[in-house]
């Protein structure tokens, strides 16, 4: 080598020459040795790459609110061996800071950003950032960190995914619709980009359009109770008010139908109830399930002057049920199309995916809907969901013993014909029922436990479910049906069953569910309807079925619907949220 040059780069090349010698000493691979070679260069940084469990449970006993999610926590670490999951070397990973920004804008999603912030994951970041990438204090911090980071996830995902409560654990919310079964510690290796999904966990997403509408909406009325909300009409001396009056109330339901536009209260064609304003009444009338008529006064003033408080509390509850329903609304193994009944808006929806899409395309579409009545107030109809299986034709009325306790006993005391009147039999509860002769029995005694047969109303013209019932077996003996009331669709507020749904179409539904089965078409269903014989027809495939309770939804257009909570189900659903 030449003198000169080894004069001249004397410190570098000792340096080189020494580290020439160790790595020609360590051919065995000595990890020592090596880091030896890292720390002479000064490269050596301290970066912790897995925790354990013991680490995870002495960090959870010190946050109890980490607690709840103790099982996901370990289930997340055990599955990658304990390794760190937000952390590339000693440097976190991009969806760290994704995931803080999601907690800081928690509150668009109804949610509280305070209720995630358990620990104070910036300035525990801030502070590793300040340490130097070789100080050995470094390596505990990195593993709070990490911990928090995925703890603090679990505590907000399961809020944001699956619901602040739990409804199967809340008796009194009611809501027995399948389990939504996410598995968070599966999303959030989708988030660390350690394994692939169709849901859009990577951002932080909700899974239903139902949920994002909503949202949207929670964002307006926010912005509207900033500015102050909206004006309360005051009629004054006035009942109601009606197209071609003119008086000062004109004015504030002026102001109530356009929040934040300036009226000048002077201006006498302000005073005069004219058709523009007749047009935005009857909207509002139809965005809140009331007859459209044009009128204000009772339940549309009423509902006029529910506050924008109330409204925002409305939406927020009904973002709650969406986050309820499951991430998959179709299981697999069924035909993709769903059936939707809203038992707060009276009406029945069929959504199909014509183009049997990969879950990660699949858009829904409303391929049918008809109005519908529900139970009454005494006789709700159940929140839950299922799968229909059978179509039956010119069927019996299976009376529930409670009816007969309550209604066909006290009939029958009443009037002795009173059965034959209604063209009904008693029957034993067999697989093929023998008659039972009425007069045999006390029905004076008659309770719904003790009752040892079954009173069924044979196929006809009287029957209560009409010429046909689609059956989804369940718990609750409940189930779509026609009805000779038709009547009664006419109607804004349509609870009037004891239970099952009442189908205002009920022969576009058989058509539809039936359209694989070309045998039985329109005239072949007409045919045997009319034969007055009970016919059972088993689908090729089951379909998936909804009842669910909804107050607050966003229609195809982009408004904003409101409904009355007719089974109290709203208010005892506040008391969990809010109270």
């Amino acid at each position: 080598m030449n003198p000169f040059i080894l004069q001249k780069f004397k410190p570098i090349g000792l340096v080189v020459l020494c580290l020439f010698t160790l790595a020609s000493c360590n051919k065995s691979g000595d990890k020592k040795e090596e880091g030896g070679v890292k720390e002479m260069l000064g490269l050596n940084t301290v970066a912790a790459t897995e925790t354990d469990s013991l680490y995870i449970k002495d960090y959870i006993g010190q946050h109890k609110q980490f607690k709840e999610h103790e099982d996901l926590i370990y289930q997340f670490y055990g599955d990658r061996e304990y390794r760190l999951g937000w952390f590339k070397g000693s440097d976190l990973v991009p969806e760290s800071e994704k995931l803080l920004t999601t907690l800081n804008n928690a509150a668009q999603e109804g949610l509280d950003p305070k209720e995630y912030k358990v620990v104070a994951i910036d300035e525990m970041i801030s502070q590793y950032n300040e340490l130097g990438r070789k100080d050995s204090t470094r390596l505990a911090l990195q593993q709070q960190i990490d911990i928090a980071l995925t703890a603090t996830y679990f505590n907000y995902a399961s809020d944001f995914y699956k619901g602040r409560i739990d409804p199967r654990n809340v008796k009194q919310v009611q809501w027995g619709v399948r389990n939504n079964k996410i598995k968070l510690h599966k999303a959030l290796q989708t988030i660390l980009k350690e394994r692939e999904s169709t849901y859009p966990y990577y951002e932080f997403e909700a899974l239903h359009k139902g949920y994002t509408d909503l949202r949207d909406a929670l964002q307006k009325y926010r912005e509207l109770e900033e500015k102050g909300g909206w004006a309360k009409v005051e009629l004054g001396n006035k009942k109601m008010l009606t197209k071609g009056d003119t008086a000062a109330a004109v004015v504030s339901l002026r102001q109530r139908l356009n929040p934040g536009t300036q009226i000048n209260a002077n201006d006498p064609a302000m005073r005069k109830y004219d058709d523009k304003l007749e047009a935005q009444v009857k909207a509002f009338q139809e965005l809140h399930g009331i007859v459209p008529d044009g009128k204000v006064g009772g339940n549309t003033l009423r509902t006029m002057n529910v506050p924008v408080e109330d409204r925002i509390q409305q939406i927020m509850m009904n973002m709650e049920r969406w986050r309820w329903i499951p991430k998959r609304l179709v299981p697999k193994s069924l035909d993709q199309k769903y059936i939707w009944v809203n038992i707060p808006e009276y009406k029945l929806y069929v959504y199909e995916d014509p183009n049997n899409s990969p879950e990660a395309e699949r858009a829904y579409k409303k391929t049918m809907e008809m109005n519908v009545i529900v139970g009454k107030t005494m006789h709700s109809t159940p929140i839950f969901s299922d799968r229909m299986e059978y179509v039956v034709l010119a069927p019996y009325w299976n009376v529930p013993n409670s009816i007969v306790e309550k209604e066909i006993a006290p009939g029958i005391l009443r009037e002795p014909g009173y059965l034959d009147r209604q063209n009904m039999e008693v029957v034993t509860k067999e697989r093929e029922p023998k008659q039972i002769d009425p007069s045999s029995i006390d029905w004076s005694s008659v309770t719904e436990k003790n009752f040892p047969y079954m009173v069924r109303q044979r196929p006809g013209p009287k029957n209560s479910l009409g010429t046909m019932k689609f059956l989804f077996p369940n718990e609750h003996a409940v189930y779509l049906h026609d009805t000779p009331s038709g009547a009664l669709f006419s109607q804004t507020q349509r609870g009037f069953s004891h239970g099952c749904v009442r189908l205002e179409r009920p022969m576009d539904l058989a058509q539809y569910v039936l359209k694989d089965m070309p045998e039985w078409n329109e005239s072949r269903i007409h045919e045997t309807i009319n034969g007055g014989e009970e016919e059972w027809i088993t689908l090729p495939k089951k379909i998936q079925v909804y009842l669910v309770y909804f107050t607050s939804w966003v229609d195809e257009d982009g408004n904003v619907h409101f409904r009355d909570d007719i089974y109290g189900h709203d208010k005892r659903l506040e008391q969990e949220l809010f109270s």
